[in-house]
């Protein structure tokens, strides 16, 4: 049912790259991790890696190091990038996209639902929603951890559109990476793409590609 002139009962959220523009700094954090270990990854691969699944981050943290003749666990890589991570922390509140915040509350002021899923850990998403003032704004907060398979897999956004009450054709979702669109597109979602450029990856699969997060409002009649 649309709600005040807006076609979808809810939203549902990706938040790297969508609520907040972290996917640039964890690549450049990537990328200078790997220069101080001396380990040459191709930077096209470190742009490929944009949206990966939580899981997919630990098996390439695992052959990356492995490429530079490190053998490790996953779980051991993902100890260190954390550990870098750590002493290169990111400010979420100045990462948070334009209005995002504006953008959610105006949604639900139409009745519209809204909801989050993303790849990340459940930690790292908790961390970002407070820095960023959205604590509480969410109906439903899905981490990809809580999967055996992450995006492009669909099953985090099947989960969410279970755990609403909704069928796919009920909701929308908002994307930026590939692995992330297909996913939407896999659950039978309209998926709207926050244009990403500088990773060289194709936003092409998403039914809409919005310049901004506030795009979404009119964009979503329109189709």
């Amino acid at each position: 049912m649309a709600q005040l002139g807006f076609p979808f009962t809810a939203v549902i959220f990706d938040m790297d790259g969508v609520i907040v523009d972290t996917e640039r700094f964890y690549f450049d954090t990537l990328a200078q991790l790997f220069d101080k270990e001396g380990i040459d990854v191709p930077r096209v691969e470190l742009c490929h890696a944009v949206g990966a699944s939580f899981q997919d981050f630990k098996r390439n943290l695992m052959r990356w190091y492995g490429m530079g003749g490190v053998e490790i666990t996953a779980e051991e890589g993902l100890a260190r990038y954390n550990e870098w991570e750590s002493q290169h922390a990111p400010d979420f509140a100045a990462l948070l996209n334009p209005g995002v915040v504006e953008t959610i509350k105006e949604l639900k002021a139409r009745g519209v639902r809204v909801a989050l899923a993303s790849s990340s850990p459940m930690n790292n998403i908790l961390e970002v929603l407070g820095a960023c003032g959205l604590d509480g704004e969410f109906e439903l907060v899905t981490s990809g951890e809580q999967f055996h398979q992450g995006k492009p897999s669909p099953e985090i956004y099947l989960h969410t559109l279970e755990n609403l009450g909704l069928s796919a054709d009920e909701c929308c979702c908002i994307e930026d990476s590939v692995p992330g669109i297909a996913a939407g597109k896999a659950a039978g979602l309209t998926v709207f793409a926050k244009r990403e450029e500088r990773f060289g990856f194709s936003q092409d699969a998403a039914d809409c590609i919005i310049d901004s997060v506030p795009d979404l409002l009119t964009a979503a009649t329109s189709l």
